[in-house]
């Protein structure tokens, strides 16, 4: 998996970066179109008409675009750039993973709690392991990560958003595509959330489930 979330599968659609110049696979971009009126609109679902801007799903690429006016030149006009674009699209993107979590889970896909996810990782039933980046360090080293994947980018409180708790620390995720979205989604995220974000380190407030 390449940074931002680009799985790097024999033919999977490229598009080119208008930052770095590169062309990746599409899952590791965060695609943009021009409104009517010239607003410069994230689409990261990739489903809204028009011509698709692409920039890599990370805030310093998104720095990078804003700040050189790459969306301006990519779309041969002028446009308006939200303010904050970085901060928005990480929300959008944030919105998806807990979405995704949150389906995996009403389908039966998905469990958390320690116990729970301990049983599953033991039976080889859980396929990709989520563990809060504001946990406690010790009790997540507890749980190893299985080969599909293992997801860190996310905050107790925003794990338990999409169980229905006000916050949980591990989740576990079986294979299908909503464990493949998760992951696609989360490595977006990652890129996109600051480096000095609260709790990446554990902290003094780390939490325990």
């Amino acid at each position: 998996m390449s940074r931002g979330g680009a799985r790097a599968d024999a033919g999977e659609p490229e598009r080119k970066c208008i930052v770095s110049g590169e062309s990746r696979p599409k899952a590791g971009l965060i695609r943009f179109v021009v409104a009517p009126d010239g607003r410069v609109v994230p689409d990261v679902a990739g489903k809204l008409p028009g011509r698709g801007i692409y920039v890599e799903a990370s805030r310093q690429a998104l720095d990078t675009a804003v700040r050189k006016k790459l969306f301006a030149k990519a779309a041969r006009a002028q446009v308006t750039v939200p303010d904050g674009v970085a901060d928005l699209v990480e929300s959008l993107v944030l919105r998806r993973v807990i979405d995704s979590l949150s389906m995996a889970r009403k389908a039966g896909q998905a469990v958390t709690g320690l116990e729970k996810v301990k049983e599953w990782l033991v039976g080889g039933k859980a396929h990709v392991l989520v563990q809060a980046m504001d946990g406690s360090p010790r009790e997540k080293a507890r749980l190893r990560a299985p080969a599909g994947g293992h997801v860190t980018c996310l905050t107790a409180g925003e794990i338990g958003l999409a169980f229905g708790r006000e916050r949980a620390i591990h989740a576990a995720l079986a294979a299908g595509g909503l464990a493949e979205r998760v992951i696609e989604e989360a490595a977006r995220l990652a890129g996109l959330r600051p480096l000095d974000a609260p709790g990446q380190d554990g902290g003094d407030a780390a939490l325990k489930d």
